[in-house]
């Protein structure tokens, strides 16, 4: 297997088309890129901007350059020498008759050909959640209308522009007033679907979704026959050697994914490489039988904070946040009410068929006791799931619904109701049915009430809040993240190692300024206070309060120190309203409190919004004058701090991961803000035009940094493929600022040293802290490091010796790597 030494992520879609992306490949070759990393290719929807709700499997997306434009971006890569890694979506389809297997299943019901391709109850008439009210209520406001499909010429119950295929057997009764509400009716009756207000989906739904995405049903990829209708083109072209790697997306939602990639790997062969999405929790491994080399990495970036998050200064900015929002500051008890909330709301149907399936095989137990139980196992699931396989668990999932059960029994005493439920996920194939759908529902539900819901409840520290994040969890420090890496190296030394996403929760950069919060907790608190004070003409009265409450205050301003510009004079803070306004809205939406997406409350977003566009004004000179006073030395750490996760990303355990344009300063907030489209030709030009006598901007160097470091590892591939992580003592009196680590293969090695927690430390106007301040401070070398070596970002000497002082380090540079001569 050809293991990428680094990918670039590509959002294809929103002007990114395959002839686009082949005039950038001379600039990702230039940067050290091996692989190109793509997004969705296949047709979706119409208007489609991500391409996960595929339409055709097997068809490559016109929209973005069809089979043709494929062909020639795959001949340019390996013109240049480069690969290519395709983002699949195996656990779902859209809901859209664009979908000609949805379409038939819709036209033929459980008699279509497709009937077995999507995860459908059969035991009732599927439900289509598109109507804007019940179906009575639309017939009688005369919404609907019959009407021959310009497409094929077939009889369709058109709502709207939307138009429903209707079942041959009845339709020879359509003639005469074809708006005829009793004739609509009757038709509506008889076809194999019925039409359902989309706010009932959560109770009534009939069909296994994506989360909660009505509009992506789920496929049966454990079935051979779907996994061969489904997987046909992927194949093709993974045979035809344009493919030589997978990402697979939402890997948790599948009934069986051991089995599934046991299939796909015989499919594909041993040596293409193959990524799962998948958020592994602390202290979760990866099955060991999953034939992949490891994971997209969002595990990673949970590593990271333990270097920059200082665990004192989050205790007090905790004491902070408690005084202002006690109730948001409970993180364990915001957990429970966010679960609950998925539980007995957004995924009631799904719950409710698991309590019918649970009371078929126990029927001797009360229905009431067996949902209870069910409902307090789900809340006590500390992981996305259990990978149970034809009703039987592994001894260390078996280990974890014991630890659930125990949890669970807390809260309800019912211990016999609890051991009956825990029985059918380890009870034989006649449970196997509640397994799966167990563990279905459990991942969806600990990711909605974690990341889309209590991530915009609780804003402690955002900076934590993010994609597999745990921000309730203390972090560890340098020996913590030495730990992580270590075991990384062993458990999955191949798989992508992240820090930004069409998925994380703000930029890469974002996050690393918001780090920095946690050093200095008190300017924080006094910088809210006066900043709340500034604003408080901007509140507004509503029946429930002064708009936004103070938690909703602070969640803005910490996202607005997220992405508050150096020079906010001449528009540069105005600039960001549109944006910003849109990503106050989404969390509020999202923290399901006083306004959600199924009920927006217009005088609460009215407010809320307000409130965030008036931050933004030009008008408020006064309060940014003061916000980037108080920001300027945590915008001075966070770019340290960029630097330094940048550099340690390119050198770790694993294949590092740029996501498009962050190469260069990310400073975006949560989808669909990190998804716009990049400026290929600038980026290109930045690196085509470096003036070695000049001094670089921060993503100038940081773009610098990267390709250096992805060029050393075109270079040494095998070194960091297998080599070892050797973290390296360091001693003095800043040791506790130094992250100092080698990745040594043989003679072969490198010596990775970054700063950490160096807020206010920093020379003016400079990203590093001179030698003074770092005194003794020094890098313990084992003897087989202690050669000559040079530095790669400054071409710079190091003498041998059984250790160097960091001063000659760090003193004049941000951050440095090392090479043995």
């Amino acid at each position: 297997m050809h293991i990428p030494t680094s990918t670039y992520r590509l959002q294809f879609r929103d002007g990114m088309t395959f002839d686009t992306a082949i005039e950038f490949i001379p600039y990702l070759k230039s940067l050290g890129i091996s692989h190109l990393y793509a997004s969705p290719i296949f047709t979706a929807t119409s208007g489609s901007t991500h391409g996960y709700d595929v339409t055709d499997c097997n068809e490559i997306d016109p929209a973005i350059g069809g089979r043709d434009g494929f062909e020639r971006l795959s001949a340019a890569l390996k013109a240049a020498g480069l690969g290519l890694i395709l983002d699949i979506v195996p656990n779902h389809m859209a809901a859209s008759t664009e979908n000609a297997w949805w379409a038939d299943v819709l036209k033929f019901g459980a008699d279509s050909r497709y009937a077995g391709h999507f995860d459908i109850d059969w035991s009732q008439r599927l439900t289509l959640p598109i109507l804007g009210k019940s179906f009575d209520e639309a017939l009688a406001d005369g919404e609907f209308e019959l009407q021959r499909d310009p497409r094929t010429g077939d009889w369709s119950l058109a709502y709207f522009e939307t138009l429903l295929p209707l079942n041959p057997q009845s339709t020879a009764q359509i003639s005469g007033d074809l708006k005829d509400r009793s004739l609509i009716s009757s038709i509506h009756d008889q076809q194999p679907w019925r039409l359902t207000f989309w706010q009932d989906a959560a109770k009534t739904l009939s069909y296994r979704r994506f989360f909660e995405v009505t509009g992506l049903v789920g496929l049966r990829v454990e079935d051979e026959q779907v996994f061969t209708d489904s997987h046909a083109l992927v194949l093709e072209l993974v045979r035809a050697g344009h493919v030589q790697g997978l990402r697979l997306d939402h890997i948790d939602g599948l009934a069986d994914p051991s089995a599934y990639l046991d299939r796909l790997r015989a499919a594909v062969g041993p040596d293409i490489y193959i990524v799962a999405e998948k958020i592994v929790g602390h202290g979760e491994k990866l099955p060991a039988d999953w034939p992949i080399e490891g994971t997209t990495g969002y595990e990673f970036i949970l590593a990271l904070s333990n270097l920059f998050i200082d665990p004192d200064g989050m205790r007090e900015l905790g004491h902070a946040y408690a005084n202002i929002s006690p109730d948001a500051a409970n993180f364990a008890a915001g957990l429970r009410q966010a679960k609950l909330l998925m539980i007995e709301r957004n995924f009631e149907g799904e719950t409710s068929r698991l309590v019918a399936i649970a009371h078929s095989l126990l029927a001797d137990t009360d229905g009431q006791r067996l949902a209870s139980a069910i409902k307090e196992l789900l809340i006590a699931f500390p992981f996305y799931r259990t990978y149970g396989r034809a009703g039987k668990l592994s001894d260390s999932d078996h280990r974890l619904i014991e630890q659930a059960v125990d949890k669970a029994a807390m809260q309800t005493g019912d211990r016999d109701a609890l051991d009956a439920v825990a029985g059918l996920l380890d009870g034989g194939a006649h449970a196997e049915e509640f397994q799966r759908r167990f563990q279905q529902l459990s991942g969806p539900i600990m990711a909605k009430a974690m990341e889309d819901t209590l991530f915009y409840r609780h804003n402690l520290l955002l900076g934590a809040n993010e994609v597999g994040g745990e921000p309730d969890r203390t972090v560890g420090g340098v020996d913590a993240f030495h730990e992580l890496m270590e075991q990384r190296a062993k458990q999955q030394p191949h798989g992508l190692t992240a820090t930004s996403t069409h998925d994380t929760k703000r930029g890469e950069d974002a996050r690393a300024r918001l780090y920095g919060l946690s050093e200095e907790p008190d300017v924080w608190r006094l910088g809210m206070e006066r900043w709340r004070d500034m604003n408080r003409s901007h509140l507004t009265e509503l029946p429930a309060g002064l708009t936004p409450d103070a938690n909703v205050e602070w969640m803005l301003y910490q996202a607005l120190a997220g992405i508050w510009p150096e020079e906010f004079r001449d528009g540069a803070a105005a600039s960001l309203t549109d944006r910003f306004v849109a990503y106050a809205e989404k969390a509020i939406r999202e923290a399901k409190l006083a306004t959600d997406w199924n009920a927006p409350h217009e005088q609460y977003e009215a407010a809320v919004k307000g409130y965030a566009a008036a931050l933004t004004a030009s008008a408020s000179l006064t309060f940014h004058e003061d916000f980037a006073e108080t920001l300027r030395p945590v915008m001075a750490a966070g770019y340290l701090n960029s630097l330094s996760q940048t550099l340690i990303k390119l050198t770790a355990p694993g294949v590092p991961d740029i996501y498009q344009g962050s190469e260069v300063c990310d400073f975006s907030l949560v989808d669909p803000d990190n998804r716009r489209p990049i400026d290929t030709k600038e980026l290109a030009r930045m690196l085509a035009t470096r003036d070695p006598t000049s001094e670089l901007t921060v993503p100038a160097l940081k773009q610098r940094i990267i390709s250096i470091g992805l060029n050393l590892r075109k270079r040494l591939p095998t070194l960091f493929a297998e080599g070892d992580y050797v973290p390296l003592s360091v001693t003095g009196i800043r040791h506790s600022h130094v992250v100092a680590y080698a990745r040594r293969l043989g003679d072969a090695f490198t010596i990775t040293v970054t700063p950490r927690m160096m807020l206010g430390q920093l020379e003016p106007g400079k990203l590093f802290s001179g030698p003074e301040f770092w005194g003794d401070t020094a890098i313990i070398l084992p003897a087989e490091l202690q050669c000559p070596k040079h530095d790669l970002l400054t071409e710079r000497s190091i003498d041998a010796a059984a250790s160097v002082l960091v001063a000659q380090l760090l003193g004049t540079q941000p951050v440095v790597l090392l090479q043995g001569r």
